[in-house]
């Protein structure tokens, strides 16, 4: 990029596909002490392939680099999403990693208390995280946000402001890429709302996912100057129900 060149960055945060304790209530009495980390059901895996698909047929862009929450149905979600990229010459270019930053709201509104661990201490091993998603593609090189979790029974608006601030500090950290943000249904509601003035999510489906645009101005020694981010959905259905609040 040269330096008198400005381009648009482009971010799409997206919803993990279906949970399968939700579709299978009988899982949990099966998964020990981590029953807040349930894996896809089924339909959730075809899903985040599907939606791959559809966001390499849809998109006016490549996503060159992929960005995971560490909660296991995200993982498995980000590594179906590819998928479906894959058959796109640019998708053999991927680099994905995992953030912490894109976790889970850690409060009792998104985790119920009795799947929450009793000491509070949601605890991930990154290897065995990274092992999940497409093999040749993990950067290993990455320096990450988020070092550990958030604590347990953050607020509702600290996690909001978490995801916004995440958002806009990956898209800094990667001002020349596209990113795609695979996370949870809290941070693709703030995707919209944090960025359209006077909205309200209602409602975001299984694999939802929003888009967010700047535009992107290199300088000198690699610095670069960047416009607001513009929140809009691309045309056809999203899975984000919202609507504009009334004065």
């Amino acid at each position: 990029m040269s330096l008198s060149e400005e381009r648009y960055q482009n971010i799409i945060v997206m919803r993990h596909g279906d949970r399968r304790d939700y579709l299978d209530p009988s899982w949990a009495a099966t998964a020990g002490d981590r029953k807040w980390d349930p894996p896809l059901a089924e339909p959730g895996l075809t899903r985040a392939f599907l939606t791959g698909q559809k966001l390499r047929d849809t998109l006016a862009f490549p996503i060159h680099r992929v960005l995971v929450s560490p909660f296991y149905r995200c993982l498995q979600t980000a590594a179906q999403a590819i998928a479906g990229l894959s058959d796109q010459n640019h998708a053999l270019n991927l680099k994905v990693s995992v953030e912490y930053g894109l976790c889970e709201m850690l409060n009792t509104e998104a985790i119920k208390p009795e799947m929450a661990p009793k000491d509070g201490k949601f605890v991930f091993n990154r290897s065995d995280c990274e092992a999940v998603l497409p093999a040749g593609m993990v950067d290993h090189t990455v320096e990450h946000l988020y070092q550990t979790l958030p604590q347990w029974e953050e607020t509702v608006a600290g996690a909001n402001d978490r995801y916004v601030q995440v958002f806009k500090a990956l898209a800094d950290k990667y001002p020349s890429e596209n990113l795609l943000l695979v996370t949870h249904g809290a941070g693709v509601a703030v995707s919209v709302s944090a960025f359209v003035k006077n909205t309200i999510v209602h409602d975001v489906e299984y694999c939802a996912f929003s888009q967010l645009k700047r535009t992107v101005s290199p300088g000198k020694d690699n610095a670069f100057t960047a416009g607001d981010f513009e929140a809009f959905l691309p045309e056809g259905e999203t899975g984000i129900h919202y609507s504009k609040a009334t004065s």
